[in-house]
């Protein structure tokens, strides 16, 4: 996997190439590029596809120890992604993860064409859910997200109620979760790295005024929500869309959060008929 210098470290990222417009794909906490390998196929044959490792934790290369990994130092990383590998135009497409709103209410997104809001964090739901909230309490516990990874080995708590058996509807396989645990499991900077993040999130009433800071941003939106979603709030998607101007909502159904997991058939075909439709509006 190739790999590129920041200023907070070597981030890894996949490339499919090719002369196509450019689609960027991020990913959750404690996962990879890898959630998205169903949904790349469809898209790779007209588009480039770049999906970087960000270090939600599960990165396999430690940022510097010095590093902002605040949830404003991620995305403003994403954007220096983009400028040091000169992506221009850009479809940013993300799930799970919200950190895009950092960069639109900053407007910092000059080199975003297009946005896709997929069942992901929203308004002042930083952690979400009972999985989210966990997490960032184990991060403030000495040893807590030691403990915490460790325990992420079992089935029982990969597919328990109220932990990652809500992320997905399906299982996700054994051995894509084993990818996405192992560096927090086995690494210590990678926990510090986590751990950071976790421990950065604004205060409520900030978020939601990012939130509002998002309204200039009337470049075309999709937002694809779960209607069975239980960690990202169904009329989330709904404000999401009547906050930003030139957003449109696809609400999918049988699925959780991982929509990329539980329905990449139909997501595919939702974001390829929304680049299709944007690129004819150009």
């Amino acid at each position: 996997m190739p790999q590129i210098e920041l200023s907070a470290g070597p981030v890894e990222y996949d490339d499919t190439g090719g002369d196509g417009p450019v689609v960027v794909l991020l990913h959750g906490l404690t996962m990879d590029g890898s959630v998205w390998r169903h949904v790349v196929p469809g898209l790779r044959e007209n588009y480039r596809c770049v999906l970087p490792t960000l270090p939600l934790g599960g990165h396999r290369r430690p940022m510097r120890a010095d590093a902002d990994l605040s949830l404003r130092g991620v995305a403003l990383l994403v954007e220096e992604f983009l400028q040091r590998l000169d992506l221009r135009d850009v479809t940013l497409v993300l799930n799970d993860w919200g950190g895009a709103q950092m960069l639109i209410s900053e407007r910092r997104a000059e080199r975003i064409g297009r946005l896709v809001l997929c069942a992901c964090e929203a308004f002042d739901n930083y952690p979400p859910g009972i999985p989210g909230r966990a997490i960032a309490l184990a991060a403030k516990v000495p040893g807590g997200l030691y403990l915490t990874m460790q325990l992420l080995r079992t089935r029982a708590m990969r597919r328990g109620p109220g932990g990652w058996g809500w992320m997905s509807k399906r299982p996700v396989p054994k051995k894509v979760m084993d990818a996405w645990f192992r560096p927090a499991q086995t690494v210590r900077e990678v926990r510090r790295d986590l751990a950071k993040y976790c421990g950065s999130i604004p205060s409520r009433q900030k978020l939601l005024e990012l939130a509002e800071e998002m309204r200039w941003f009337d470049r075309p939106v999709l937002v694809a929500w779960a209607r069975e979603d239980r960690l990202m709030p169904r009329e989330h998607g709904r404000r999401l869309a009547e906050l930003l101007p030139g957003a449109r909502l696809v609400e999918i159904d049988d699925s959780y959060t991982l929509i990329p997991e539980d329905q990449p058939e139909t997501l595919t075909r939702t974001i390829l008929d929304f680049l299709h439709e944007t690129e004819e509006g150009r």
